[in-house]
């Protein structure tokens, strides 16, 4: 199986903490040059310095607030000019915040659309055409498995991650022919900063403590735990080698059987 990345370029977003950190890491040590993107530069910085070099990989980082979309607009085409191409796109970043969709107002939906989904098309617009050229690309893009059965008390990140969902498989479609795939990962349940954040909310909503609650939410998992960030990075970074080449426009949910539908 060829999962070599050597002499390939990843831009991977949200990479300075949980699983677009992981992804990251582990792009590098299949020999990828990665371009981390997040807004904290301090940091980015730090992640840099984690990346494996051993293949003489060269590592770089942009900074990016994907709250403003027509910077981000501006600095990815600025470092195209330069950079030429990039083969792997991973675009992640963090889901907007919980709540039931009846209480969300149109500013929560309008800021989650242009976070994902109107960011998400800025970034592939501007590496599109360096894919083309070189008949390689990989464009991936981190969801959630609430595209398959939408989860509770997350009315915004349902709606919004269908609307990507859809737009990759449009998309996957299009570019197919240029040798160009492009695929969704679904973590489930995922030791991050998010999790713990739904965690706290959960238990301040209901009185039970932090415990219960990872115990009640390990319940409804078959392999009874959460995921590592490590373990989504492998699915994504199977999709982004070589020998993915034959899959494109699904939804891979990595959810230690959670979600209830094929």
């Amino acid at each position: 199986m060829n999962l070599n990345l050597n002499k390939k370029t990843a831009l991977v977003c949200g990479s300075t903490q949980g699983i677009g950190k992981a992804t990251a890491i582990e792009l590098a040590l299949l020999g990828a040059n990665v371009i981390l993107l997040a807004r904290d530069e301090v940091a980015l910085k730090n992640t840099l310095c984690e990346l494996d070099v051993s293949n003489g990989q060269s590592h770089s980082f942009l900074c990016a607030d994907f709250h403003q979309p027509h910077l981000l607009k501006e600095i990815i085409e600025k470092f195209m000019a330069k950079q030429g191409v990039v083969h792997i796109l991973v675009n992640n970043t963090g889901g907007p915040p919980s709540g039931t969709i009846g209480n969300a107002k149109v500013e929560d939906f309008l800021q989650a659309f242009n976070d994902h989904l109107v960011c998400n098309h800025i970034l592939t617009q501007a590496v599109l055409e360096g894919m083309k050229k070189e008949k390689y690309g990989r464009i991936i893009n981190i969801i959630s498995t609430s595209v398959k059965i939408p989860l509770k008390n997350l009315g915004v990140s349902n709606t919004i991650r269908a609307a990507v969902a859809n737009w990759s498989k449009t998309l996957s479609n299009e570019v197919a022919p240029f040798g160009i795939t492009v695929n969704n990962v679904l973590p489930g349940a995922t030791l991050t900063g998010r999790l713990q954040n739904i965690i706290e909310n959960k238990s301040k909503n209901s009185g039970d403590s932090l415990n219960e609650i990872k115990k009640e939410m390990q319940g409804e998992i078959p392999l009874a735990r959460f995921a590592d960030p490590s373990e989504i990075a492998n699915a994504v970074a199977f999709l982004a080698s070589p020998a993915a080449s034959y899959i494109t426009g699904i939804n891979l949910p990595v959810d230690g059987g959670r979600t209830g539908c094929l």
